[in-house]
């Protein structure tokens, strides 16, 4: 892919994630709301290609999107208790605008980073927590209608539907990655459901990379590493994306020690070493 990629949000863990694993292998356009530190930009991306705006101002993603071929959409209010305002207007509003531009554009791919808050009502009572743990074969494949479970969900419900209507009528690629918990060195600690929806740096990497890479049309798929308890199907990212991950929470000791460490192992089983940035300035959360 020789056009630009723009990728919003980009200061955020998720598009830290991307850009720490792939920063290297394509063109970038780095748009988000606040200055970005050199610490948080791959070496190649010049200052012409880092966009400070809202994504509800249509000039500045209009001008953003001059030129690009696909579009990675993370920004927006990550508050899982974020109020219905603050949904609308970033998550909701913000959306449609960026999409809009887009085909407008003639973009040929977009990427929109849904969440597990947009299916959080299935974890009822009854299903939790044996859902959690290793042997339950309930699983959400993404044909399953949304169901949020806080208005954080509802507004990536809506992002959804927005990628479904802006296929279906300017013919756009479209996949919305339900992403899982994300966590960089190890599984969430001590915590079941984040240890079965467990995404590591460089599985949230591959997987954004083979949303750039393949060929769909519009599609729903899971962000979660291969891990041995899991709820959410990643067969269909398989499937339409060639998502191939390599970590699996089962890999770790609930208190999110590597097994292969304390079974005298050398180790090696760990992420790669981080190629274009010289610290991580961000200290990833167990919070889902």
């Amino acid at each position: 892919m020789d056009e630009p990629v723009l990728l919003t949000g980009a200061g955020g863990r998720v598009g830290q994630a991307i850009l720490r694993g792939i920063g290297d292998d394509y063109e970038w356009r780095l748009l988000d709301r606040e200055p970005l530190p050199a610490t948080k930009v791959p070496d190649r991306v010049t200052d012409a290609d880092r966009y400070v705006a809202d994504i509800t101002d249509d000039r500045a993603v209009r001008g953003a999107m001059d030129g690009v071929n696909a579009v990675i959409h993370l920004a927006g209010d990550p508050r899982k208790t974020a109020p219905w305002d603050s949904v609308l207007r970033n998550n909701i509003d913000g959306t449609q605008t960026v999409m809009r531009a887009a085909a407008d554009a003639g973009v040929e791919k977009f990427v929109f980073a849904s969440s597990n808050h947009a299916v959080g009502g299935y974890e009822t009572e009854e299903r939790t927590p044996d859902l959690y743990r290793p042997g339950d074969e309930y699983r959400l494949d993404g044909t399953e209608l949304p169901r949020p479970g806080n208005l954080y969900g509802v507004s990536k419900a809506a992002g959804e539907s927005l990628g479904r209507f802006f296929h279906d009528e300017h013919g756009m690629s479209v996949v919305c990655v339900r992403i899982g918990n994300l966590t960089k060195d190890h599984p969430p600690r001590e915590y079941e459901r984040g240890q079965a929806m467990w995404l590591s740096h460089r599985d949230c990497a591959h997987l954004f990379d083979r949303c750039l890479q393949a060929n769909y049309g519009y599609e729903i798929v899971y962000g979660i590493s291969n891990n041995d308890r899991r709820y959410y199907s990643i067969e269909r990212a398989r499937e339409a994306l060639g998502y191939d991950p390599a970590d699996n929470s089962g890999d770790y000791t609930f208190e999110g020690e590597p097994k292969e460490e304390q079974n005298g192992g050398d180790g090696d089983g760990g992420p790669p070493a981080d190629p274009n940035f010289p610290t991580d300035p961000d200290t990833p959360t167990d919070g889902a």
